[in-house]
This record gives structure tokens, sequence and C-alpha cells, in this order.
């Protein structure tokens, strides 16, 4: 990657010595967008943008070896890239993923190989902030218990349910794991509706707290022993997989409410109903599981839930890796993500860069 000062010189310089001439090439191979102007508009006449070449789901084996031979940027949302894949592209400069996780890709062969791998970390912070809440008060508020209870047949009386679901928020803790962007848009509206808001996020410098006037935990235990409602907002990482497990949701008072809309993989899903089963956590709002989409067998709670087992009702619900959807959300990384790869791959800048030892 070049240097600040050195931009220039890049491909970009290439690129405006030889106008209307294809330099380089950029595929998004799903063909997500009904047409090409956003991105022709970024990358600018230099570009040859190719959209579609693949199925919507699968592998990238259906591309055609031709093609592959040309690509120096990769736009990747739903496909996996493992080394096989990354071995098909020869000029492969820079992969973008086009969502905020980055697990899809084999991240150790772009670095063997000097590809530069990025991600969109920005593009759906509200909408998955929203949905956290919007799971936690769901439950705290008893709404989905009542809901559940006047669909049953019979419908139960026409009166409230005493529950250890219902609790006023400014009685509780409001833990939350992971202070990036997305858990810092929690934290604001958790505050707001006055939960007594903690934080755990070991990388993040000291004074966050402070500025966003909430309580910073040392550690995990420290965290997880006041969340009487506990926010999961972690990366998929080796730092994060398994983070919390039946150790750890031991650690929850009595009554809690999980939430996980970050990734399935720290989150224990067995441990977790165990715990749901045996009545020491209240209830769960889960946006992701472990394996996406579900295989057979299914987790046990996924099967529980989907067979409306009455030990579970108004205490779960589940929602399908959809927290982050709205039209604008998928505007935003359509844009984001031409821009980025426009970034470092034409500019030379470091625009969401992915560091290596970033798990």
């Amino acid at each position: 990657m070049l240097p600040p000062d050195r931009v220039g010189e890049g491909p970009a310089a290439a690129l405006r010595e030889k106008p209307g001439v294809a330099q380089l090439t950029v595929l998004e191979p799903e063909g997500m967008y009904p047409d090409t102007l956003l991105e022709q508009e970024v990358f600018g006449p230099g570009v040859d943008f190719i959209h579609g070449g693949a199925p919507h789901t699968g592998t990238l084996e259906a591309l055609p070896d031709a093609l592959c031979a040309r690509v120096d940027g990769l736009l990747i949302f739903r496909h996996w890239l493992r080394a096989a894949d990354i071995a098909r592209f020869p000029k492969l400069r820079v992969v973008v993923r086009m969502g905020v996780g980055y697990d899809r890709l084999d991240r150790a062969t772009c670095a063997a190989r000097g590809i530069t791998v990025c991600n969109v970390p920005d593009y759906g912070t509200q909408e998955v902030a929203d949905h956290a809440m919007a799971l936690a008060l769901s439950l705290r508020r008893g709404i989905i218990l009542h809901h559940d209870l006047q669909r049953a047949d019979p419908p139960a009386p026409w009166r409230y349910a005493d529950s250890p679901l219902i609790r006023r928020a400014e009685v509780q803790g409001f833990g939350i794991v992971g202070l990036g962007r997305i858990g810092t848009a929690v934290a604001l509206r958790a505050k707001a509706f006055g939960f007594k808001v903690r934080f755990y996020d070991p990388h993040l410098p000291n004074g966050v707290d402070r500025a966003l006037g909430i309580t910073r935990c040392r550690t995990l235990e420290e965290l997880m022993r006041g969340a009487d409602v506990l926010s999961i907002h972690a990366p998929d990482t080796k730092e994060t997989r398994g983070l919390i497990g039946a150790r750890e949701l031991a650690w929850l008072p009595e009554g809690a409410v999980v939430v996980n809309t970050a990734r399935g993989t720290s989150l224990d899903i067995e441990a977790l109903e165990r715990e749901l089963r045996g009545g020491r956590i209240a209830g769960a709002g889960l946006d992701v599981i472990p394996v996406e989409p579900p295989v057979e067998p299914v987790p046990g709670l996924l099967a529980a839930y989907r067979a409306r087992e009455p030990w579970l009702q108004g205490r779960v619900v589940i929602t399908p890796h959809s927290a982050f959807h709205t039209p604008e959300a998928w505007l935003d990384i359509r844009r984001k993500s031409a821009e980025t790869m426009r970034d470092v791959l034409l500019e030379g800048l470091s625009t969401n860069v992915i560091r290596p030892e970033m798990g």
C-alpha cells in the first residue's frame, strides 16, 4: 500500500494518464443491485466494474477462470472466500467484505498473498442498535409474553401476567460486551431509557466511559454479575469465539435477559438453553446463531422455539440475522463498499483496512 505522500504515483495516476482505458477490474459476483450506476460514479471511467456472474448462494466456483484472471478488486457479501477461491484470482489486490463481519474471508491466505482486506463497519449501526434495544425492551416490558398469551388457544385471561421478565428500566444494569460503533449506539439508547449502562471492552482507551457517562468494567465477570440485560456486540475473532459460555452465563443475576445481535460464535447457545430451561435466565433475544443458515440438527433452543414448546412462551424471540435490514442500510452497504474499494485500490489509502492481527 502506498503512503499518503505517494498516492499520486499509484494506480489512480496511471488511470489519469490513460483516460477511458480500463486498467483495473472490480468484480461484485452476486449481482446484488439492479444496475451499476452508483459504482460507476464512485469508481470513474478507469475501472471495469463487473456486476454479477455467480449464484446468490453457494460458492465462487461458478465463476469462469477467464473472469477470475482479470480481477484486481473483489466485493464479497454472502460468499465465503477460501484459499482455493483466492488461488483463482492471480491479480487480486483488494477484497472488501460488504458488511461488518469478516469471518467469511480466509485472511491468512490473503495476508500471505499481500491482498488487502477491508470491511464496511458503519453501514447498519442505527438498525442493529435499534434491533438490540427492541429485543431487550420487548422482553423486559412483557410485550412478547403477553402477545404469546393472548394468541394461545384458549387465550389467557384479559389481564397482565406476573413474570420475572418484567422490570423497571432504572433498576436494571444494562451490560454491553464490545463498545464499538454499534455497542456505543446501544449504550446511548439504553441510557436514554434509564438503564444503568455498563460495558466491557479491553481494547478501548481510558476515558470512553467518561465521555459517554456510563460505567466501565475491568473484567467480563464484573460486567456479567451486574447485567440484568446483557447485550453482545463483539466481532467474530479468535479472542471472542466461545467468550460467553456456561461459566459466564452463571455469573448473570437471577432473571437476566440475554440479547445477541453480533455473531453467534461468541455465545454458547446450548448453555443458554440450559439456563433458560432451568429458569435462572428469564429470556433471550437472538438475531444470530453459531451456524447460519442453520443446518440439521439445528440448535435445541431454535428447535424448541420453532415447535412453540410451552416452557419458552414469551421468553425467547429469534430473528434471522435481520437486524441490519432497511432499504437505507442496503444503500449504505452499496455505496460504502464501492467507496472503500476506490480508496484502497485506486488511491492507496487505508480506509477500513483490517489489520492481520485482528483475529
